[in-house]
């Protein structure tokens, strides 16, 4: 597919979570920092060389990617797959790091402790990330709930896609999960088309 004025980059995110500094100290020691092993797209966020086991109420996934720097509130992000393996299947769909309404029933194991979540469980919802520059050239403002059109051999059109439009944003990118990924035939490297 062809990059054209319309179009946003597609990244497929798979679970992973944000944690704070005091839940980080309790699953890898005290005085212990987030660090990075790998940028990620948006800036000054990385993926650490730290993994953790998450465990639900049927079963654990291990090696699960931990996205830095710390966060004032712990979140995991889940796929509606993930969440149905784990044992919590009403896991709700929330923009990332709206924790109000989030679900709970996880246990994050990491090398020195456990930290057992009550809230700031969810699927994402998925997203454009656009600077306000690229947003004015879209035709998109932060806020707004846009379409998108994918092609391909199972081409897709997805809704109420949350437009996330704010200074310090510098990579566009349309944001959806590995099961919304797997539905579409899609990759990183693809592209969705704008049709508010």
């Amino acid at each position: 597919m062809h990059k054209m004025s319309k179009q946003i980059p597609i990244e497929i995110s798979a679970r992973h979570i944000h944690i704070s500094q005091s839940d980080w100290e309790v699953l890898f020691g005290d005085g212990s920092a987030l660090r990075s092993a790998k940028d990620i797209s948006q800036p000054n966020q990385f993926v650490t060389p730290e993994r953790v086991t998450l465990r639900g109420h049927k079963d654990e996934i291990k090696n699960v990617a931990v996205v830095g720097p710390a966060r004032d509130a712990t979140q995991v992000e889940l796929s509606k797959t993930d969440a149905a393996r784990l044992g919590i299947p009403e896991t709700p769909i929330l923009v990332s790091g709206s924790l109000k309404d989030s679900g709970g029933g996880i246990t994050i194991i990491g090398t020195r402790g456990e930290v057992r979540l009550s809230h700031g469980v969810m699927i994402a919802q998925r997203h454009v990330h656009a600077s306000p520059q690229d947003a004015t050239r879209l035709g998109i403002a932060h806020g707004d709930r846009i379409s998108l059109r994918t092609e391909g051999t199972r081409p897709i059109t997805f809704h109420d896609v949350a437009v996330r439009a704010r200074e310090g944003i510098d990579s566009l990118a349309f944001h959806i999960d590995t099961d919304e990924a797997n539905a579409a035939g899609l990759a990183m490297g693809d592209f969705a088309e704008i049709i508010k």
